[in-house]
């Protein structure tokens, strides 16, 4: 993959207006991969949504806040939610894919992950009454195991990707990747916009929200998302999933331990702590930060 300066933007890197970019992975907590290996997709009818409800707290949450965001939403959900596909964009928010049924991309051939974008796209299109541009893969996954990712979501009509997590992780990232929008393809206008990062002490470090932002005090994460800000030349690209404001979610109890801390570490204290985050910075939809024409 293609990789750009990591302290200031590009010479031909996308231009960008607005510093804080709000996004939400809609998905439901026995989705997450996290319990990817004891609970299977086959499965997933067996058990009661939640992303319905949980969802339309988060879009309460952003009218509170006069905050417009990016959904990066599942085709799973969205053919068993079309009402909650059309009300997010009804009160002005990004449509925007988070691929069909959560496979990571390196999990797929090209001729499947073609399958898949194109799917999800023309589903979310048709029950949203809108363009969608954006995309994001599950778990970060596009990598540099994947070199023919982008330009197959350029083949299906995307404008930009949010799919690079450009830190050190067990389950996704390379802390070599750029930090900043990029252009992965040349000769085309496609974006790769990488959710936030910044350094310290030496150590890139995430502040892009997720169990990172759930563990630490506010005091900490705000201080990190501001150093972001002064840090990097492109947007703080930040996300959450609707089942962080849930903790009433049934427990899996035959999960590990690690992915137990992981998944609901301080669920109870995320919703007011977001709201928090949401009232200290302009948050915009991640179409809007990039610059491209919204509808």
């Amino acid at each position: 993959m293609p990789r750009a300066e990591q302290t200031n933007t590009p010479d031909n890197g996308p231009s960008a207006i607005g510093k804080f970019a709000m996004s939400i992975d809609v998905e439901d907590y026995f989705q997450v991969w996290a319990f990817s290996d004891i609970v299977t997709r086959d499965s997933w009818d067996g058990y009661k949504l939640r992303v319905g409800e949980t969802t339309r707290r988060c879009l309460d949450l952003f009218e509170r806040n006069d905050v417009r965001a990016t959904f990066f939403t599942l085709g799973w959900v969205a053919e068993r939610d079309k009402s909650l596909i059309r009300e997010i964009v009804d009160r002005g928010h990004e449509l925007a894919s988070h691929g069909y049924d959560h496979t990571k991309v390196n999990q797929q051939s090209r001729e499947e992950f073609a399958a898949d974008i194109k799917k999800t796209k023309a589903m979310l299109e048709d029950i949203g009454g809108i363009a969608v541009r954006g995309y994001r893969a599950a778990g970060f996954s596009i990598d540099a195991s994947t070199p023919w990712a982008h330009e197959v979501l350029i083949e299906a009509g995307y404008e930009y990707s949010s799919s690079s997590h450009p830190i050190a992780h067990d389950h996704y990232g390379d802390a070599q990747a750029s930090q900043l929008p990029f252009f992965p393809v040349e000769g085309h206008h496609f974006i790769e916009a990488p959710v936030a990062t910044t350094d310290l002490f030496g150590k890139r470090i995430s502040t892009a929200g997720g169990g990172w932002y759930r563990a630490f005090p506010r005091l900490i994460t705000d201080k990190l998302i501001q150093r972001a800000a002064n840090r990097l030349d492109g947007p703080v690209i930040f996300y959450f999933h609707p089942w962080e404001i849930d903790p009433e979610q049934p427990r899996l109890k035959r999960a590990s331990l690690k992915s137990k801390i992981r998944h609901y570490i301080n669920l109870g204290a995320m919703e007011s702590k977001l709201d928090k985050t949401l009232t200290a910075y302009p948050w915009r939809r991640i179409d809007q930060c990039l610059a491209l024409e919204t509808a």
